[in-house]
């Protein structure tokens, strides 16, 4: 079983975030484009669960994940499960017509350009991406994946990187709950 450990950061400068990458001697890949197509589950409502079920389309491939509730009340660490759809367009669309068919209904899109590299931390593989996501403007994701006995160890490891990388204070909603709380209209009177 595999455990994402993940930490989240809006920032404001993107050019201060590159210059600090410099230090580690970082570079950062080519932008990708995703598109995140998120599902509601026909008898659990996986707002309350805090689970997710997404088909992720990229240019050059597409996967679908399940993640688990979180485990931690500081970090975004939640079991993940993840696999790639052969046949790409053609397989996503199949492969929503399944959900559909099983009563899944889709529950929201986030749209966003990532470039991202990995880095050596403590011993651990760590993925930096720079996001500029549709809507809500541009956040940092730290990620290690981890065996559950390695949690902790990689979650240190996270905290040192955004230490080191002056990314302030974390995140832990996701992009689908930014967009939805963006998306709420203000009430009369507030």
């Amino acid at each position: 079983m595999s455990i994402e450990v993940e930490m989240k950061f809006a920032i404001r400068d993107e050019a201060d975030f590159l210059k600090a990458l410099t230090q580690w001697d970082v570079q950062l890949g080519d932008r990708e484009h995703q598109v995140d197509l998120y599902f509601a589950h026909p008898q659990r409502d996986f707002r309350h669960t805090d689970e997710a079920l997404r088909i992720r389309r990229t240019e050059r491939r597409v996967d679908v994940a399940y993640k688990g509730p979180r485990l931690d009340a500081r970090t975004k660490t939640r079991r993940e499960i993840e696999l790639p759809l052969a046949g790409g367009e053609r397989s996503a669309t199949q492969f929503t017509e399944i959900l559909e068919a099983l009563g899944f209904r889709p529950a929201g899109e986030v749209r966003k350009f990532r470039r991202a590299a990995t880095l050596n931390v403590r011993g651990k593989t760590v993925t930096i991406a720079l996001d500029r996501v549709d809507e809500l403007g541009t956040f940092v994701e730290l990620e290690i994946v981890a065996d559950p006995g390695e949690v902790a160890v990689a979650r240190d490891a996270l905290d040192f990187l955004a230490t080191e990388l002056a990314l302030g204070a974390t995140e832990r909603r996701s992009y689908l709950e930014l967009l939805a709380v963006r998306s709420v209209p203000d009430s009369p009177g507030t």
